[in-house]
């Protein structure tokens, strides 16, 4: 076989199972409705969950960051890349999260792969659920601590594994506040109550809660009204917030620490300055302006009550994530393309993003779609139903 032959093997292997992935483009802002290869489509595949990324406010703010700073940082943080818009946001970031500090990094991704390995190392444990994103179990790899993984959200098989495991160093407890691709709501009070029970460290990685859950939008922590300032916050700017970043917020202590020791950090260039002074303004939006997460909650409630009443099957999310689980990888793709030939652009999703059999379609709503585009959406649905049997 010629050395580069098994490339066209394992592209044709993955087209077999129904795994092959192809790039689209978007071809318009990624609002209710958007150009997708050149075709006007409503969306119900966008992490921009409130909108922001369109909200005028956050855009003139961007642009005047642009004129100011230019289009680049320059340099990695410790060296010249540090703006001053980093402070600004990272102090939000701190009063949103009720903690004494944050830090940004250049993705979610980098965060977790970042500051799991500085929590945790040789000597540690680590106890992840078993539905957690690919950026903790990647950060987990990366720590080198042994890592146990508990049933998804099963708090009692937590309790065994802590119980049958007190001879390490340190301990470190790991979830999803929202589970990205079931919508579903980790249960963090009785969590929180195992971790300080058994010494243990909680990182709460809140990508898909921080701006939709809790109080003022400040996430899955504050949804379940839990103060305990020793639980490390990590989320993402990319989501509710509409721009792009991850964070860490806790403790002063932490966030020094990480600053000297988090490699994904240390080693990356700052984010441009639009995309810092984007995320602060849509921070002030989020907290000002309830009723986009209250407009988001009740377009959920609307499309996953008339999916029930046509005869799709969900998963039992009760936030903006809304999976249509269908099984093998081409029904999912199937349905998908069905659902995009009428209109409505709602992306299969497919090992090993979730598990084997549980290939499914990720709606998510946002708040800015209209009545109009929810109900198209719908319609879409309803026709498409007899190709889901």
């Amino acid at each position: 076989m010629d050395s580069h032959d098994w490339l066209d093997t394992e592209c044709a292997a993955l087209e077999q199972a129904g795994l092959r992935r192809h790039l689209r483009t978007v071809m318009s802002a990624p609002t209710g409705t958007i150009n997708l290869d050149g075709r006007d489509v409503v969306l119900l595949g966008s992490n921009n969950y409130l909108g922001l990324s369109t909200h005028p406010q956050v855009i003139a703010t961007a642009v005047e960051a642009t004129r100011t700073f230019g289009t680049g940082a320059s340099g990695s943080r410790l060296i010249s890349g540090n703006s001053e818009l980093y402070t600004t946001l990272e102090t939000n970031l701190a009063k949103t999260k009720h903690t004494e500090a944050a830090l940004v990094f250049s993705s979610g991704y980098a965060a977790n792969t970042s500051v799991i390995p500085v929590l945790t190392g040789e000597d540690d444990l680590i106890l992840s659920d078993a539905l957690n994103h690919a950026s903790i179990i990647d950060g987990c790899r990366l720590s080198r601590a042994t890592k146990k993984v508990y049933r998804h959200c099963d708090v009692e098989h937590l309790k065994i594994l802590l119980s049958e495991s007190t001879a390490f160093r340190r301990r470190l407890i790991v979830t999803d506040g929202v589970f990205s691709m079931d919508g579903d709501i980790a249960p963090l009070r009785d969590i929180y109550e195992v971790a300080t029970h058994y010494n243990a460290m909680l990182l709460v990685d809140d990508a898909h809660g921080f701006g939709v859950l809790g109080k003022d939008g400040s996430g899955t922590v504050a949804h379940f009204g839990l103060e305990g300032t020793d639980i490390i916050r990590m989320g993402t700017l990319s989501k509710a917030v509409g721009a792009l970043g991850g964070y860490i917020a806790g403790s002063r202590a932490l966030i020094e620490l990480i600053i000297n020791k988090a490699r994904g950090f240390i080693f990356t260039t700052g984010l441009p300055p639009a995309t810092l002074a984007a995320a602060n303004a849509a921070l002030n939006v989020i907290r000002s302006s309830p009723e986009l997460r209250q407009r988001l909650s009740s377009h959920a409630r609307c499309l996953k009550t008339a999916l029930t009443n046509l005869g799709y099957t969900l998963l039992p999310s009760k936030t903006q994530i809304l999976p249509v689980v269908l099984g093998h990888p081409q029904q999912a793709t199937s349905v998908a393309d069905a659902l995009l030939a009428e209109g409505v652009f709602a992306p299969a999703i497919r090992p090993p993003a979730v598990p084997p059999d549980t290939s499914r379609l990720r709606l998510t709503v946002m708040a800015t779609h209209t009545e109009a585009e929810i109900q198209q959406a719908i319609a879409g649905f309803a026709t498409v139903f007899p190709k889901t049997r």
